[in-house]
């Protein structure tokens, strides 16, 4: 691990030419968890947060790790570049549907740069939204593949690979308002949210209840194919949808099947209207 400050090579510097990369040498950079918000709320638009997502360093532990993954690397890798910065929201500027998972893997979004990106997870789920007329390419292995999100987008609770999979509450905490100021500016075109795991499931709550929706009493317990709706500030409806999520341990064993995961996307798609 590192002990302090940062070595060259454990990340891609932004603006450097990194395919899709959000950021330039002159994104300001969060340090703090106080910096993370309010970075993230003098966000105006969608290119500025999600550049100033990419070079968060709010969280100590997530950055020590993300940036040794990087440098170690998984041997079936060991001749690629790493990203080792943290992952930013990806797809359609004005969602109708956004799709939130955990946090990105570490030899995958982490390597790749891009959200469920170049891990088996992704290859399940983009190969489901490929069915469901929410991707052009079954499949999306790096940054720049030419794979296109249609009229959906997604984002992570946390920006960054954690140990084991498993951030702390406290980071989740830290890298709540990325997500928050994230809902907040495609929430003119947003009417549905799935929803992968019931990590996700749990963060939402507090960023949709800071914002001013109107949540269910009590709060719908998450399970495949949990629904809820909430009213918005505006008075319009999002629905929002649980699935279990694509890991390989539920995949392998049958507890996720394509089926299942086609059947979440396609109500998603019927409900957000799209055609």
């Amino acid at each position: 691990m590192v002990t302090g400050g940062i070595t060259p090579g454990r990340f891609v510097p932004p603006g450097t030419g990194w395919p899709e990369d959000p950021a330039d040498a002159n994104t300001p950079v969060a340090s703090t968890a106080e910096e993370a918000r309010r970075l993230a709320a003098g966000s105006e638009s969608l290119g500025e947060l999600t550049a100033r997502q990419s070079v968060c360093r709010a969280c100590p532990r997530l950055v020590e790790w993300r940036e040794e993954v990087a440098v170690t690397k998984r041997k079936s890798f060991a001749s690629e570049r790493y990203w080792g910065r943290p992952v930013p929201g990806w797809g359609d500027d004005a969602p109708a549907i956004a799709i939130l998972g955990l946090a990105p893997a570490a030899n995958g979004g982490n390597r790749t740069g891009r959200v469920f990106t170049g891990d088996r997870s992704g290859d399940f789920l983009f190969a489901s939204l490929y069915r469901c007329g929410l991707a052009v390419q079954p499949t999306s292995v790096t940054a720049g593949d030419g794979q296109r999100l249609i009229g959906a987008r997604m984002v992570a609770a946390v920006r960054c690979a954690p140990p084991a999979n498993k951030p702390t509450p406290a980071e989740r905490d830290t890298c709540e308002p990325w997500l928050a100021d994230e809902l907040r500016l495609i929430a003119p075109s947003l009417r549905v949210i799935v929803c992968l795991g019931g990590f996700a499931w749990q963060a939402l709550w507090p960023v949709l209840a800071a914002q001013g929706y109107e949540l269910p009493r009590p709060r719908p317990a998450f399970t495949h194919a949990a629904q809820a709706r909430v009213a918005a500030p505006d008075g319009s409806s999002l629905l929002l949808l649980g699935c279990y999520h694509p890991s390989q341990q539920n995949t392998f064993t049958g507890r996720v099947t394509p089926d299942m995961v086609d059947a979440i996307f396609r109500l998603a798609r019927e409900a957000a209207a799209l055609r």
